[in-house]
């Protein structure tokens, strides 16, 4: 069971620093790479100023301790319910740590597509080079939804460069997507493949667990300009699987140094509950991948937050 160390009555200025300029030339020698109940405390009541733009007010914060699911391996989780606008942290320090969103990014990839008309639908496709990938789906022209479920990278390489370097800064500024930061355009070379390589896997733009929170938040629950028509393509090549507890939407994304994601939010009578969970442990890098990390966050959302 999990335990609630603490409850605190605050506003989470959701921990987002400035965006960074973007550069006009793109960096073509770096790239980057892979994808690889408890007893409560009575919270007092305070008032909650008018939140800035893209700031959430949080009447409440709560820090849980989540260690039966992480068991041995070192992360951290953010919860957030819109329901009761309440945020839960586990390893409250990690949360709010900006790291590479590796694999989790093509989520904004797929948005930024759908906005900019260079997708239409979960059908639309790039075209495949030809060349022989050691994931065995990555080897056709995928649609965007059998992209997104492979994670195929060089599909969504093709997207980024269709959408250009100022159309996904100005996405990424809108949403208060981490530090914005897509200097490192073509990656940092982490792997061999130009087309396998991204300024979004382990180069310049960072987010933390927080900031991936307050992000689907804002693309999901917010007024924003992006045209519902393609927030309803985004929900649907989300969608993972039914739980008891509702309906599970996400992405999983992971690196090549014991680290991994998994994003996304539980959605029940169009109640939801955003989360990420981040895992990081280079002494247990051959268990921890995007899938563990979804594993971990499947059986907190299993078992009510």
């Amino acid at each position: 069971m999990k335990k609630i160390m603490t409850i605190t009555i605050v506003l989470l200025s959701v921990i987002i620093t400035g965006c960074s300029s973007i550069n006009s030339e793109p960096q073509a020698d770096n790239a980057i790479s892979s994808e690889q109940q408890t007893d409560r405390e009575t919270p007092s009541t305070q008032s909650i100023d008018t939140p800035k733009e893209n700031e959430i007010p949080v009447e409440t914060y709560k820090t849980v301790d989540y260690s039966e699911y992480f068991q041995e391996i070192s992360g951290c989780a953010v919860i957030y319910n819109e329901l009761s606008n309440t945020y839960s942290f586990y390893n409250k320090e990690k949360c709010e740590t900006k790291v590479s969103p590796l694999s989790t990014f093509k989520i904004i990839s797929a948005l930024a597509g759908l906005e900019n008309g260079v997708l239409i639908n979960e059908t639309s496709k790039m075209k495949y080079s030809g060349e022989k990938y050691p994931i065995d789906t990555w080897n056709s022209n995928l649609t965007l939804k059998k992209a997104f479920e492979s994670s195929c990278v060089w599909y969504f390489r093709q997207v980024v460069d269709m959408v250009g370097q100022e159309n996904i800064h100005t996405i990424l500024k809108e949403i208060q997507y981490g530090n914005c930061d897509i200097s490192e355009w073509n990656g940092s070379g982490i792997n061999s493949l130009p087309e396998l390589n991204g300024f979004w896997l382990e180069s310049s733009l960072k987010i933390s667990p927080i900031q991936q929170v307050t992000a689907l938040n804002y693309i999901f629950c917010s007024e924003n300009h992006f045209r519902v028509e393609n927030l309803d393509e985004l929900r649907n090549i989300m969608y993972i699987t039914e739980l008891d507890t509702g309906s599970l939407y996400g992405k999983t994304g992971s690196g090549t140094g014991g680290n991994a994601w998994f994003v996304g939010f539980l959605e029940k009578n169009d109640h939801r509950i955003y989360f990420a969970v981040y895992l990081e442990d280079m002494q247990n890098k051959d268990i921890v991948s995007g899938n563990k990390a979804k594993e971990i966050a499947t059986s907190i959302l299993s078992n009510g937050v």
